[in-house]
């Protein structure tokens, strides 16, 4: 039966849904506790080991300033399902080493019911949809952390969150079938966008709303490529509008005046979230002296935006004191990136595909002094952080003259380094999104990035219940032109 707020779903896509699961859970926990205590009854006694580590028999009330999240009841095909799905397929054929598919069905238990995240790089780098929703499916009294609430109406819910990983289904389709991606036949993908997108809208939650209110994560650049026009309204979590627009064909080098504006992302309603960083983190009792000036590791030749990188490369590639390497921190490579970083002094950081990329956060986890040269770059909990604090921001005209990032970089004292690494070290659990337990599910570090981004969503309630009256107040026939400009 669905819950009040979403549309009838049939009985074969209900019984696996999202919300199941977690009722299952959590009655499961509480028989286990009941029996246990019962035949246990001295007030010492710990609780059933059939229930995760993290219960608390006396866990607080979530703070009343909480967010409310209602979670879309989609079938657990379109999420955890994905999982199963990736993990019974072959190798990633973009891979020359596919750690994740090297011994066949022989590392996942069968009938799991929260199955781990891929460790495959090329997918790792997007998992902020797994470790957001395994927030949500930890019972709420072990969630103590979380400043979101979870609860089981949509009329009384701040947001709807839509358990999609759009990620995950986009990119199993680029391991698998790339050449149909951009094409709806036979893409399914694009199926998959098609059945969220008809459940979601027939819901009295985005009627009411229009879609405004609900929640994506959307950390792919490609993710849900077909359907953006669909979710506009809605708030998306992205990692950089970079997937979003497009450039002039003459532009010489991706500067912002060359690109065309678009109206279905803006800082106004979405939320820029980090990618997951690949490289273990190295506190700062652990560093030690760096003799590298400048470190890049990463391809060389890149679109859009990117097409500056092939430029820094020439110039910098046979610099004293600077490595570039070409290559993606995968099996092969991961312990290369993880010295370069750590023995160097700064991280160049220019733009790729998209102005970002899950370098920057390894190079922050690695207390490598980012050095960013994008700039049409937005980053992920601004006004929560200073990236200036701990951060070198480079125009791209200046980084294009010889010798000048070089040049640049050698100005800075030793005294402003260690402060930089200092307060780098600060914010690195803010860009953490693993919690440590199993399948995701178990409380979530109150510093960390699923918690700051659940404060960034409630940033944007005061303009999500605005845009909804404004919505309501149109007389039937009446449309008028998105208008989401904003920088």
């Amino acid at each position: 039966m669905a819950l009040k707020g979403t549309a009838t779903t049939t009985p074969s896509s209900s019984v696996c849904s999202v919300p199941t699961l977690f009722f299952a859970f959590t009655l499961l926990c509480a028989l286990s506790l009941s029996l246990f205590f019962l035949s246990n009854p001295s007030p010492s006694s710990s609780p059933s080991p059939s229930c995760s580590s993290f219960i608390s028999l006396n866990a607080p009330l979530s703070p009343h300033n909480s967010l409310k999240v209602y979670l879309a009841d989609l079938p657990r095909s379109l999420n955890y399902g994905l999982l199963e799905k990736y993990w019974a397929s072959g190798p990633d054929s973009r891979l020359q080493t596919d750690t994740d598919h090297q011994i066949p069905d022989a590392h996942l238990p069968k009938n799991l019911e929260f199955p781990p995240y891929p460790d495959n790089p090329l997918i790792k780098q997007y998992s902020a949809e797994y470790w957001i929703l395994g927030d949500l499916m930890t019972p709420q009294e072990h969630r103590t952390g979380s400043f979101a609430t979870r609860v089981l109406d949509a009329d009384e819910a701040d947001v709807v969150f839509v358990p999609f990983f759009a990620t995950l289904s986009a990119e199993l389709q680029l391991a698998t079938a790339k050449g149909v991606f951009r094409k709806k036949a036979g893409n399914e993908d694009y199926e998959r966008q098609r059945q969220v997108m008809d459940f979601v809208k027939n819901t009295q939650a985005w009627k009411r709303s229009g879609g405004r209110d609900h929640v994506f994560v959307l950390t792919d650049p490609v993710a849900m490529w077909h359907l953006r026009a669909e979710i506009a309204p809605a708030v998306l979590l992205v990692v950089d509008f970079g997937g979003w627009y497009r450039l002039e064909s003459k532009s010489s080098n991706g500067n912002s005046s060359d690109v065309i504006q678009h109206t279905q992302v803006s800082l106004l309603k979405d939320v820029i979230v980090p990618y997951t960083h690949l490289l273990p983190r190295l506190q700062l009792t652990e560093n030690k002296k760096r003799h590298t000036l400048l470190y890049f590791k990463g391809a060389k030749h890149r679109h859009r935006g990117g097409l500056v990188r092939e430029k820094l490369w020439d110039l910098l590639v046979n610099e004293p004191d600077v490595i570039m390497e070409e290559g993606f921190p995968n099996a092969t490579g991961r312990e290369q990136s993880i010295k370069g970083m750590r023995t160097s002094e700064f991280c160049l950081h220019p733009a790729g595909d998209t102005p970002t990329s899950c370098r920057l956060f390894d190079a922050i986890q690695s207390l490598c002094i980012p050095v960013i040269v994008s700039d049409n770059i937005e980053l992920p909990f601004e006004g929560m952080v200073d990236y200036s604090e701990f951060s070198v921001f480079v125009a791209v005209d200046d980084a294009l003259k010889t010798n000048w990032i070089v040049s640049h970089l050698r100005t800075f004292t030793r005294e402003q380094r260690t402060r930089f690494r200092r307060k780098m070290a600060q914010f690195q659990p803010m860009f953490e999104y693993d919690n440590g337990h199993p399948g995701g599910i178990g409380p979530i570090p109150p510093d960390g990035a699923v918690n700051h981004m659940w404060k960034k969503v409630h940033q944007k309630l005061p303009m999500i219940k605005e845009s909804i009256v404004r919505e309501r107040r149109k007389p039937p026939g009446v449309s008028v032109p998105r208008r989401c400009h904003c920088t």
